[in-house]
Formats: C-alpha cells, sequence, structure tokens
C-alpha cells in the first residue's frame, strides 16, 4: 500500500524567512479578474543557477502541459492559457475548478508568473515548498477607490487529494461576487483533491469590502498554495486615484512568519501616497514598532491589519541621495506586504511585494532573476520595463552583482549601502535600470526585490532566495526510492531520523531506509537552522512490532498482520538490520534467525518486508520490529539449611526469598513443590518467607519484567535437634540442690534460670536450656525432683523385739533407734517397755523418718481367781490408738476374745462367760500409729491361763 508523504512545520526560531523562490517544486493558485480584457497575457519565467540543463515539467489539474529545459544563462519562459489561471467569469468562482499551475523540477528553479492586461501587469514570485501549508491570513490591498472594477481576491490550491479548507475571520458586511454576505455565509468549507482550486472575489463597490476581507482565516488539514491581492486595486490616500492597477502576490503560510523587515522603496514618490507597508497579526497582542522608534504605533490583534503611512507619510527614512527604507519590528510573527509603485507619481503603476523577514540564513547569492525587465505582452510578445533592484545584506558585507553572466560588478556608492535606521545589522543598496538575467553575490546574507514598472504598468517581485529555514523536498514518493533534498548552497548539513543524528548524512541529499520524521540541521556563516519536520512514509503497509529475545537466538516468524495469506518465497527482505545483532534469513524455513550481541541487553530495531501473491490482492508489508533484548535471569541452584521446628522436629520453616538462587534484581520470583505444578502454575507456595517443610527439593520460577524466564531448584535441609547426652534428671532430698550439666560442645547455653553457663546449681524444680549449635537452638528439658521419702508401713512387735517394714524411697534403707547410731538390719531387740523411736532412711540419706512405737508392758500369765492380781490382761492404756485390735487365740488359732472398747481392752480368761481351760493361748494386739504416714503397728505374745476352778 503506497502511503503518502506530509510536511510538518515546526517553529524553530522566533523569526523566519519564507521568501525561498528556488526549489524543485513551485505552485501557482489562481485568482480572479473583475474584468478580463482578451488581450490579457500570462507566463511563467523559470531560471536557474544550474550549469547543467535539466527539464522543468508545467501542470494544470495533474496534466503536463509542456515541459521545458532550463539552466544558468538559458532562462525560459511559457505562455500559460488564461483559463489555466484566472477565473473571469461567475461560474469560475466559488466552485471547485481546475485552475493552478504546479511546476516541478529535477534541480532548484525560480519561477515566477509575470501576466499583463492593457495598462496593468504584476508578478507573483513563488515561495517553492515554502510558500505551501496549512493556515494562512488573507493579505489584499485595502481599497479606496470604491468601483465595481476594483476587487479583492484570494485563489487556493490543493498539493493533495482530500484537502479540507475553511475560509474565516472576514468581516460580517463583506459581499462576495456571488451576492453572499458575511453575515450570512461567517466562513466557507471546501473540499479538494490535488491540483483542483477554489477562487473568492469581492468588489470594490461594497463599503464592506473595502477592507473586511483583509486578514481572512484560511486554514486545511493538508498543505495548500494561497494567492491573495487585488486584480485591480488602488490603495493610495489623499492623492488623485487614477484607475489603480493589479497588486498580488503569493502568500506563506503563518508558520514561515517572523517579526523584523526591511522594506526599501519602489519608484512612487513619497507625496503620491503609493509607497506603504501593510501588516497583518496572526496573534492577539502583536504590538509594531517602526523604525528607531522604541514605542509601538500600534498594537492589534489576530487578523487585524494596520497600514503604517496611513497616519503619517513619513516613515520611509531618506538614508541619502534619495534612497529611502523602512524598518518594521514586531511582538509576534506578522505579515508584511509592500504597497509600492512603478513610476514616480501615479497610482495607476502600483504592485505588491510580500516581504520576508530578515535572517543570518539567507544565501550568500541570488542566482539568478531571468529576464527580470520582462513582461508578456500580446499577442506573444515580451515587454521591457524600467527595473529598481533593491538588494538588502547584513552590515559590511560585500556584495556584487552581474549580468547575464558577466563579470562581478560593485555597485556604486550612489547605489548603496544604506544604512537602515532602526538596526545596526542590515543596509540596503538600490539599483536602476536592471535588465537581463541578473545575479547578486554577497559574503554575508542577502535578499533582494524589484519594483518594475513602465507609463501604464507597475508591479513588484521579491527574490529572497532560499528560506532561513529550509524545506526537504523530495524525488520519489516513499521508502524505498524516495531521496530527500534540501538546498545545496549551505555549508553544512546534518540529517536527523527524529531526534537522532543520522552518521554520514552530511551531504545537501540523504536517501532514507525507513520511514520516520526527517529534518536536516543547515548552517551557513555560523548561523544554524533546522527544518521543518518531513515524514518519510513507507511504500508497503506498514506494521510496528515488538518481540522479546530472551535466549541466545530468536526466531522470528514473518506472517501478514491483517490479512490471512501466504508469504511468496523470496520475497522476504531484510531493509535494515538490527545494529545490537546479527539476523539472517534461513533459506530452509523463512525465518529471520536473529542474535542478540553476546552481553547486550536493551532495545534493537530490525525492519523486514515480504509480499503476497498478487493475486490475492493483498500487497506488502514492511515490519519495523523492536526487539527486546532481556536475557532470561541468570540463576543457580542452591541448599539452604533451617533449623527444626520444635513442636515437628522432621520439618523447618524456609524463607525462599533469601536462598541466594539469583543476584538479579526486579525480578518476579513464584515458587512451587513440584515441577509439575510449576509447569501448570499450581499450589505456588505463599508466603515464601515462611514456608515449612521437612526435607525435600521446591523450585522457583524467576521471571524478568518482559516475560523471560529461568527455573532453580531450592533444597531444603531441616537441622534436626542436637541435645545433650549428659544432661540427666536429677534426685535430691528437698534440702540440697543439684549440679545440672548440659555437657561441652555446645556454642552457647541458655537457662531458663537466666544463666549462660554449662552447669547450674538448683533445687528441686522442672528445668530447660536452649543449647545453641551454629544458629541453631535446641531446647532440653531436665527435672530436678525430690527424692521419695521411705515410709515404714508397719512394726511387728514381738514381746521386746521390733521388726521395721519399710516401702517407697529407694533401697537400701538404714535403720536407727536415736537417729544418730545406723544399721542396716530392720530389727532391732531388747527394746525397753514404752516409747521407743525408730528412724529410717533411704539411699539418697535425705533427712530420716521416724515413728514412736509403744512397746507394751509384757503379761505371760493370768490367774483370774478374784483375789485382784493377774486376774486379766489389761491393754486399757492403748485404748487411745487408732484402729485399735485386741485378740485372744487357742493353740489351734480358734479366736476365743476380741477386746474393744466396750470390754476395756481386758481379758479374764474366760470366752462367753466360761473360764477356759488351763493353757497358753496367743494374743495379737494392732493398731495405726496417729502419724502422717499412719504406720500400723502389730504386736503379739503368749499368755499363760492358770484357772484353778
Amino acid at each position: 500500500m503506497k502511503k503518502q508523504l506530509y510536511f510538518i512545520l515546526l517553529f524553530v526560531f522566533t523569526f523566519i524567512n519564507i521568501s525561498a523562490q528556488r526549489d524543485t517544486e513551485h505552485w501557482f493558485a489562481p485568482f480572479s479578474s473583475a474584468s478580463l480584457s482578451s488581450s490579457a497575457k500570462q507566463a511563467v519565467y523559470l531560471s536557474t543557477d544550474s550549469t547543467t540543463p535539466f527539464n522543468v515539467d508545467i501542470y494544470n489539474n495533474n496534466v503536463i502541459i509542456t515541459t521545458i529545459s532550463i539552466s544558468k544563462g538559458n532562462p525560459q519562459y511559457y505562455y500559460i492559457n488564461t483559463t489555466d489561471m484566472i477565473g473571469s467569469t461567475a461560474t469560475d468562482l466559488f466552485t471547485v475548478g481546475t485552475k493552478g499551475l504546479y511546476l516541478k523540477g529535477t534541480k532548484p528553479f525560480f519561477a515566477t508568473f509575470r501576466f499583463t492586461v492593457p495598462a496593468h501587469g504584476e508578478i507573483l514570485t513563488s515561495k517553492g515548498k515554502a510558500g505551501i501549508g496549512t493556515k494562512f491570513y488573507a493579505v489584499v490591498a485595502p481599497i479606496t477607490n470604491a468601483s465595481s472594477g476594483m476587487n479583492y481576491t484570494t485563489g487556493i490550491l490543493a498539493t493533495e487529494n482530500n484537502t479540507n479548507v475553511t475560509i474565516s475571520g472576514y468581516s460580517p458586511t463583506v459581499v462576495f461576487t456571488n451576492g453572499t454576505t458575511g453575515t450570512a455565509m461567517p466562513s466557507i468549507s471546501i473540499t479538494l483533491d490535488k491540483g483542483q482550486s477554489y477562487i473568492i472575489e469581492g468588489r470594490g463597490n461594497q463599503p464592506g469590502n473595502l477592507k473586511g476581507f483583509i486578514g481572512a482565516k484560511i486554514v486545511s488539514d493538508k498543505p495548500v498554495s494561497v494567492t491573495n491581492g487585488n486584480f485591480l486595486g488602488e490603495y493610495n490616500i489623499g492623492t488623485p486615484l487614477t484607475g489603480g492597477d493589479i497588486v498580488m502576490d503569493q502568500s506563506v503560510p503563518t508558520d514561515r512568519l517572523g517579526k523584523e523587515f526591511v522594506l526599501v522603496k519602489g519608484y512612487g514618490n513619497i507625496s503620491s501616497a503609493t509607497e506603504d507597508a501593510l501588516i497583518v497579526a496572526t496573534e492577539n497582542d502583536t504590538k509594531i514598532f517602526v523604525n528607531d522608534n522604541p514605542i509601538e504605533v500600534a498594537t492589534i490583534n489576530e487578523g487585524q491589519h494596520y497600514r503604517v503611512n496611513e497616519i503619517n507619510n513619513n516613515n520611509y527614512i531618506n538614508q541619502g541621495n534619495d534612497h529611502y527604507n523602512m524598518y518594521i519590528r514586531t511582538s509576534k510573527n506578522a505579515y508584511v506586504y509592500q504597497l509600492l509603485a512603478g513610476t514616480a507619481t501615479t497610482s495607476a503603476t502600483i504592485g505588491f511585494n510580500y516581504i520576508p523577514p530578515i535572517n543570518c540564513l539567507l544565501p550568500r547569492k541570488i542566482d539568478e532573476i531571468g529576464m527580470i525587465q520582462m513582461l508578456p505582452q500580446s499577442p506573444n510578445t515580451q515587454v521591457q520595463n524600467n527595473i529598481k533592484l533593491n538588494i538588502l545584506t547584513e552590515k559590511g558585507a560585500a556584495v556584487t552583482y552581474s549580468i547575464n553572466g558577466g563579470a562581478p560588478i560593485t555597485p556604486t556608492a550612489a547605489q548603496g549601502p544604506y544604512n537602515v535606521t532602526g538596526t545596526l545589522d542590515w543596509e540596503s543598496y538600490s539599483l536602476t535600470g536592471i535588465t537581463g538575467n541578473v545575479a547578486i553575490i554577497s559574503n554575508k546574507a542577502v535578499t533582494a526585490g524589484i519594483a518594475g514598472g513602465s507609463g501604464v504598468v507597475g508591479y513588484g517581485g521579491y527574490f529572497a532566495g532560499f528560506t532561513s529555514v529550509p524545506v526537504v523536498s523530495k524525488t520519489g514518493d516513499c521508502v524505498p526510492g524516495v531521496v530527500l533534498e534540501v538546498g545545496d548552497s549551505f555549508e553544512s548539513y546534518q540529517w536527523f531520523l527524529g531526534t537522532a543524528p543520522i552518521p554520514g548524512a552530511n551531504s545537501y541529499t540523504y536517501t532514507p531506509m525507513q520511514p520516520g520524521n526527517y529534518t536536516v540541521k543547515v548552517g551557513m556563516g555560523g548561523c544554524f537552522a533546522t527544518t521543518p519536520v518531513f515524514i518519510v512514509g513507507s511504500c508497503y503497509e506498514q506494521v510496528t512490532k515488538s518481540l522479546v529475545v530472551c535466549d541466545a537466538q530468536k526466531t522470528i516468524v514473518p506472517k501478514f498482520t491483517n490479512q490471512n495469506v501466504s508469504i511468496v518465497s523470496g520475497t522476504l527482505q531484510i531493509d535494515i538490520p538490527p545494529t545490537k545483532g546479527t539476523a539472517a534469513i534461513d533459506a530452509a524455513t523463512g525465518n529471520i534467525i536473529y542474535t542478540p550481541n553476546v552481553g547486550f541487553v536493551g532495545n534493537d530495531v530490525i525492519i523486514y518486508h515480504f509480499c503476497a501473491n498478487p493475486a490475492t490482492g493483498v500487497g506488502c508489508e514492511q515490519v519495523t520490529m523492536t526487539l527486546i533484548v532481556d536475557p532470561n535471569p541468570t540463576v543457580k541452584n542452591v541448599s539452604i539449611r533451617s533449623c527444626y521446628i520444635e513442636s515437628k522436629p522432621d520439618t523447618a520453616s524456609f524463607n525462599l526469598e533469601t536462598s541466594g538462587f539469583t543476584t538479579q534484581t526486579g525480578l518476579i520470583k513464584k515458587y512451587y513443590p513440584t515441577l509439575a505444578d510449576l509447569s501448570n502454575g499450581t499450589n505456588e507456595i505463599s508466603p515464601a518467607s515462611a514456608y515449612i517443610s521437612s526435607n525435600k527439593t521446591v523450585y522457583v520460577k524467576v521471571t524478568n519484567s518482559n516475560g523471560c524466564s529461568s527455573i532453580a531448584e531450592i533444597t531444603l535441609v531441616v537441622i534436626p535437634p542436637v541435645k545433650s547426652t549428659v544432661l540427666s534428671d536429677k534426685i535430691i532430698c528437698i534440702e540440697n540442690k543439684a549440679t545440672l550439666d548440659a555437657g561441652p560442645g555446645f556454642d552457647g547455653y541458655q537457662w531458663n534460670t537466666g544463666d549462660t553457663t554449662q552447669t547450674i546449681n538448683v533445687g528441686v524444680g522442672t528445668y530447660w536450656v536452649n543449647l545453641k549449635t551454629g544458629e541453631c537452638y535446641t531446647k532440653q528439658s531436665v527435672k530436678v525432683v525430690q527424692a521419695v521419702q521411705p515410709v515404714i508401713s508397719n512394726l511387728d512387735i514381738k514381746n521386746n523385739t521390733i521388726t521395721v517394714n519399710v516401702i517407697g524411697g529407694t533401697a537400701p534403707y538404714k535403720y536407727s533407734l536415736d537417729g544418730i547410731n545406723w544399721q542396716d538390719s530392720n530389727f532391732f531387740e531388747n527394746l525397753p517397755r514404752g516409747e521407743n523411736n525408730i528412724y529410717v532412711k533411704d539411699f539418697y540419706n535425705c533427712e530420716p523418718i521416724d515413728v514412736t512405737v509403744t512397746v507394751p508392758n509384757l503379761i505371760n500369765a493370768i490367774t483370774p481367781n478374784g483375789d485382784n492380781r493377774n486376774d486379766y490382761i489389761d491393754y486399757s492404756e492403748l485404748s487411745y490408738k487408732k484402729n485399735l485390735v485386741f485378740n485372744i487365740y487357742d493353740r489351734y488359732g480358734n479366736k476365743v476374745h476380741e477386746a474393744n472398747q466396750f470390754n476395756a481392752y481386758k481379758w479374764d480368761g474366760t470366752m462367753y462367760g466360761k473360764k477356759l481351760p488351763t493353757a497358753t493361748y496367743w494374743y495379737e494386739i494392732t493398731w495405726t500409729e496417729p502419724n502422717k504416714v499412719q504406720t500400723k503397728i502389730k504386736y503379739s505374745g503368749w499368755v499363760l491361763v492358770k484357772n484353778l476352778d
């Protein structure tokens, strides 16, 4: 798909010179005549500084009407049909037409459109590409002769198809030739294709038309050319009206304007009021300063105009020898047009010059103005006129001129230079009677304008040479094939793509290899400027893509973006290879293999194109592929260890995030328990900073901001608890302390007592110690328990012996009657009757336990005969003992008596009140001692009962 090329015009300085006629392309928009004579004659005049002949094609309505060859010293003219440029009937106006000219050459050339009718003439100097744009303000001369023969006119010529144009900002009192008023039609909107035009006109017999169209705003969405002025106009004030003349020139877009201007007077006398300046503002609050006056003479707003000599006619200053000039400065960019005369005293020979702003980037020569004195004349002849050539140059310049290629001529002192009041930077010359092909040479910036006329014809034309912000021209339409060109008279060149300088692009031409925004910075005599942006399109369907390159190589698979068609084999081409790597087409697959340079990280660009079979109706596609080289993150497999969890010693809490598998930052990290989970994106570990696990391997996927990823293994190792092998529970007497020893070999000790030593001395209690091994702690508990005291479970008393039975505690036991002298035997004999203390201690040698026991009086015989002597056994003194039991048995074990509280624990040798036979009987007495352990006492013995009856 073929793309079009567009200009984007940007301000680069606060002032810009725009009347650069020397160019490879020129446009002339049409205009209207209030009353066109059949003897009208018009022609284009072409000249160049190229010594090599080249062709210029002249078009009307996109059709070549002729081709002319020109070269330096061989300027040419070509007569133009009236119907191709001038609207003379109502049907030509306010409608889309085909009038207008387009000229195209292979080298730069000057072009002027010169035309005459009986007694009137004018010249339009083409500004080349600098004269086309998208925003203009119409400038026509004010009409002081209110007759229907006077008019204002503006013509608009499109340079591209489908150009939308709107005209607005004129006075509501305007009355157009078609009868429409400014009130009824406050704006005009039209659509033009390339080569089409639109002509506006109003007549001078309508009061609103005298000044009402000055400053009308013209806005388009694509570049157009504008011609404005009066086919017949008269603007003098206070002097006789003599019929007027054609006053017209080609306009320029607003982004080519400036703020500083110098005008050199034409042939008109000051007193004739035919020499003046007309200023139109493009912005509000535009202040106007004239000559060296530091105070503004006027302040005007957008679309308003100011005529400098309307209030007083003394602003042209005579610098000597009747050489008059005027210096104008504006606070904001504005249009300045010179109103001038071709003869001294009459307003019938007036002209109209657009004045370019002055600037140091003006050319050093104007080479050449062809046939400077000629105008076409009916039927097909040339008429010579009296020409005044006004030259403006930087102060102190060495200026010469030549005629018809002759030797350089230095102006005479009478011709100049002359100062310009208000500026110390510029000076002017005036040369009269100039004819032929003129070249002007200066060692500093120079520009020139002409005032021409005869007794009946007056006209003006301005030749500024080159624009101070040169424009880019092209050969061809799109990449590939287009060649960009700028003026060849500058001293230095640097081309840019976007904001980046293009290495080696230092000539006045450049062949781009990719579409984009191009500019060129030119220099002349230490003064520099950059062209407006020139957008170069592609001959292909343009597609912008990006591709992330993670690996050492990347396969680019070409395919159509918006069409489901195949690529024709062999049409794939790499237009611009990458600069940060290599790219090659794989002949076997038809793919592009891209290999980034080792160590490169960043963006690379490759541009390639491919085509479809024409039979599919699909053309070619060019892809600008941004290769985002961001290698897979660098990772390594790691193993991390973590201390066991006390409640579940085979597990630990692992911080996967600090495991050290990568040193790169700005990465996305996701952790998974298995490779399968990682592949499926399931069971992601979260939080990864506290992952509870036993010994195992987990996996982490590390991804950078561009989606490139790597996988690393993290082996998890649980550090088991390390306990003391010597620390054990202790049994001590309640009054003692034990030494707890955690053992050597640990990196630290933290007892719950606050101690940090290997050993501590403590009493009975429960203790723990954190044993440090490396960074891990093992908590180990230990008890110090009170030794269990032995308990005297019972005492077996037989007569005066006692057998001590002990339970509990830890054997072996020790026994004592006084707590001092101890024996291993639990048997004591020869005990005295009455209270005895029995002491016992066990293996731990703690405070002994003791029990007091009563050894009763031993009665071995009773004689129950009533003499009150030994009549009974009496153990009533033991009645306070707990659970006291006193039983008598015969020799066969039959219980014959049970003593209790009812019989006062006595026995008198009877059984159920009857005396028992004389015999030996056995008795057993038991009780529980009222101590805390409730010691059981058993006392046994025999008694002889003698019943004498």
